[in-house]
């Protein structure tokens, strides 16, 4: 079954964008200047002191984003998305190195599903860290996810317009300097009801683990 267009009612509901939330991290220097009699052997102290922490905050689990359309299986996509091309439909993004996104979204019959996959890469582990709390910070009301990378999160929630209800989904995985956004939402434009909360959620977390496995299959030591 062919594409179709995003409807109408849905426009300002279902356009997920992905915003990189990396923070930089700043290192001091080595220690203050010492007398002239003991210079030499001050500043090679302060030299030792500050590079040790240097490397440890700079730790970077990933330098780039996998390519996302390929991230998530051809069956669990049919299941997904039925009805949706399964290799998917890659976002331009303004650096690929940082942030790469996939969508697939199809109407089967009066069911509407949509399926957003993102990796975003900080520049550290640490400032990977900092996104993660800052992202789930703005999904308030969901819980953790177990065994999904480092961290994990999922919040699913409610929404109608004109009448329509369309629950989504968003799982939110941090794997070292990466952040694995899950997108999943959906709409029966017959009965004008949602998915329920659990079909959702579940979606969003098969999706999920599957990309962080794509994920780690790549990572650098």
């Amino acid at each position: 079954m062919r594409d179709f267009p995003l409807p109408l009612a849905l426009t300002a509901r279902l356009s997920p964008v992905v915003v990189l939330a990396a923070a930089g991290w700043a290192l001091s220097s080595g220690p203050a200047a010492t007398p002239a009699a003991g210079h030499k052997e001050a500043q090679k102290t302060g030299t030792q002191s500050a590079t040790a922490p240097a490397t440890a905050a700079q730790s970077k689990s990933y330098s780039s984003a996998p390519a996302p359309c390929g991230s998530v299986d051809v069956k669990t996509l049919k299941s997904l998305v039925p009805g949706a091309k399964t290799a998917g439909k890659e976002i331009k993004s303004t650096d690929e190195k940082l942030r790469r996104t996939c969508s697939w979204n199809a109407l089967d019959g009066f069911d509407y599903r949509w399926l957003d996959v993102s990796f975003e890469v900080s520049n550290s582990d640490d400032a990977g860290r900092t996104a993660y709390k800052n992202r789930i910070a703005d999904k308030s009301g969901g819980g953790a996810v177990p065994g999904l990378g480092d961290e994990g999160y999922s919040v699913v929630n409610l929404t109608t317009q004109d009448k329509q209800q369309t629950r989504e989904g968003v799982v939110i995985s941090r794997v070292g300097n990466v952040l694995v956004v899950i997108t999943y939402n959906g709409s029966d434009f017959e009965t004008k009801k949602a998915p329920s909360t659990d079909e959702i959620n579940k979606g969003a977390i098969k999706a999920a683990k599957e990309a962080v496995a794509a994920l780690q299959s790549g990572r650098t030591s």
